[in-house]
């Protein structure tokens, strides 16, 4: 096929994909197919020995410096990677072999963790060789996140999508309740080193998975590949211009901040506010992952039950609630039921959002809008972390687990400006035919920037309307690619108006074509609606010579 042809909308008669409403609620649903079943084992036993990883680290830099500061530290240290990296990694995971990707990302954890164990063993980690090889840990975790979670996604329909995304959830956050009580009781055994090890295998458990299971290949395509800066600028691009994919980013930008303080400063509530020890300190984190799991065994039934921002609203609420009881009870087994609920109320608020970002994102550039979600969730949270490490250190914990929750109380209003809602099938289903461009001279894929002017004869006093009917076209046009829009009036002929969008090159303007979807056909079709009868639309392209 040739290079320069692209995708036109097809017909309405064209089979759609399922709805997310007629989905079932059926958790296991997704259990049942092989590929799931094992890569969700794999991924489960991996999310464990990162969680045993972690807690061993905190623990081992509280009892190194006593320093509550130093231990939030560590959670900066894990998921400050994700910030840095998440984006360029979901766009390797769009455009690259997503199998070697993650194999070689693991092959270089292994290599790190099994540093950190021989160090640790040795009696040689001290506060700066933790923060470093912890560092290192995460930028690998960071680089094969987008492509493990899209790989995961594809082995199921897209009805069972927000079941297969729970199930995920459930096995992350089983690993925060198992890895932190098996690693305390290794830790109070053995020691931080043979936690280490155990977090080595656990890698290798999941190289496993991956090469029994190996993600699908992205589908052959005849325009030029994406280069990863280009393809970073396109992931923030349509995030900007996505209205529903912007409200889920900054949504979980706000939660994930606030509820970062209980988590980085768990160890200083462990050792200041209630006397624990390892092993504790390993269970209140166990509390949290527990409660995690069981409110996703039925978060689909209240997700449907409630809706989306009831949901969310009344999680916001719950997880105050425990910061505060955090804040002054000293009582362990008060403390201990308290962040069980918090743990229900951070899986149920975090898990909507994700499926929300996931099911409302075409396949090009599904990998880029978890890696954004993962940046917006994690990047606040290891920002976050050190920031109530920091409030904490001055104003003490109390305080700062109080303002904490003013915050994530307060952030229940942003739902006025920024509602939720998952995207509806048409508006993430593309299109497939193809049609040539007519264009003479095929320019280079980097040839740019490229004018494209379309033209629109309308009927007589129906400017107002067909105004507002071709403005819709402003946000898809920049989401997928235009950097400048704007609708032109012809002063020689006021029936006539040219839509005219500029695109950075040849290669991003194809791209743009093939990034069409069945939503963006119906808004041209309202469009074209408003031509004089017999009247067509026409298309010319111009590309910068000078």
């Amino acid at each position: 096929m040739p290079p320069w042809k692209t995708c036109e909308r097809p017909d309405h008669n064209q089979a759609k994909l399922p709805s997310m409403s007629s989905a079932s609620h059926s958790l296991w649903s997704p259990l049942r197919l092989p590929a799931f079943r094992g890569l969700w084992t794999g991924s489960a036993i991996y999310f464990t020995g990162n969680a045993m990883q972690v807690m061993a680290a905190s623990w081992l830099m509280v009892e190194l410096t006593g320093s509550s500061f130093l231990a939030a530290l560590v959670q900066t240290a894990v998921f400050l990677p994700m910030f840095l990296l998440a984006l360029p990694a979901g766009v390797l995971a769009d455009t690259t072999d997503r199998r070697r990707l993650i194999l070689n990302a693991l092959a270089v954890q292994v290599a790190v963790v099994v540093v950190l164990s021989l160090l640790a063993l040795g009696g040689w980690a001290g506060p700066a060789t933790l923060l470093l090889f912890t560092f290192a840990a995460g930028c690998c975790t960071a680089l094969l996140s987008p492509a493990w979670n899209t790989s995961v996604a594809d082995t199921v329909p897209r009805e069972d999508m927000p079941q297969a995304i729970t199930a995920m959830s459930i096995a992350w956050n089983s690993a925060r309740a198992l890895g932190p009580s098996v690693a305390g009781f290794i830790f109070a055994w053995l020691g931080a080193g043979w936690v280490f090890v155990v977090a080595v295998v656990s890698a290798l458990v999941m190289m496993q998975a991956v090469r029994r299971w190996p993600p699908a290949p992205h589908a052959q395509s005849p325009l030029p590949a994406e280069r990863l800066w280009s393809g970073t600028v396109a992931g923030l691009r349509y995030a900007r211009h996505s209205p529903t994919i912007l409200a889920q980013l900054l949504r979980t930008v706000a939660y994930s901040g606030a509820g970062s303080a209980l988590w980085a400063l768990l160890p200083a509530i462990a050792a200041q506010q209630l006397k624990l020890g390892a092993a504790g300190f390993g269970f209140l984190m166990g509390c949290l992952g527990t409660g995690a799991v069981a409110a996703g065994l039925v978060l689909g039934k209240l997700r449907a039950r409630l809706g989306l921002e009831r949901l969310v609203a009344l999680g916001c609420m719950v997880f105050a609630a425990v910061m505060l009881i955090a804040a002054f009870v000293r009582i362990p087994t008060v403390v201990f039921v308290a962040l069980a609920i918090g743990g229900a109320a951070w899986m149920a608020v975090m898990a909507t959002f994700n499926t929300a970002t996931q099911s409302s994102a075409p396949p090009w550039v599904r990998s880029r809008a978890v890696a954004l979600h993962t940046v917006s969730a994690l990047g606040s949270f290891a920002i976050g972390s050190a920031f109530w490490g920091a409030v904490s250190g001055i104003l003490g914990l109390a305080i700062a687990l109080s303002i904490a929750a003013l915050a994530m109380a307060a952030g229940i209003f942003l739902s006025r400006w920024l509602p939720l809602r998952m995207g509806a099938s048409p508006e993430i289903t593309p299109v497939a035919l193809w049609e040539d461009l007519f264009v003479k001279d095929q320019p280079l894929p980097d040839d740019g920037p490229v004018s494209v002017e379309i033209g629109y004869r309308i009927r007589a006093g129906e400017a107002e309307e067909f105004l507002n009917a071709v403005t819709q076209l402003r946000a898809s046009r920049r989401r997928d690619g235009a950097t400048l829009w704007r609708v032109y009036r012809d002063l020689g002929d006021p029936s006539r108006y040219v839509e005219r969008f500029i695109v950075a090159s040849w290669a991003d303007y194809l791209h743009q074509r093939a990034r069409a979807t069945l939503a963006d056909q119906e808004v041209e079709a309202r469009v074209r609606m408003f031509l004089r009868d017999g009247e067509a639309v026409t298309t010319q392209h111009y590309i910068a010579e000078r």
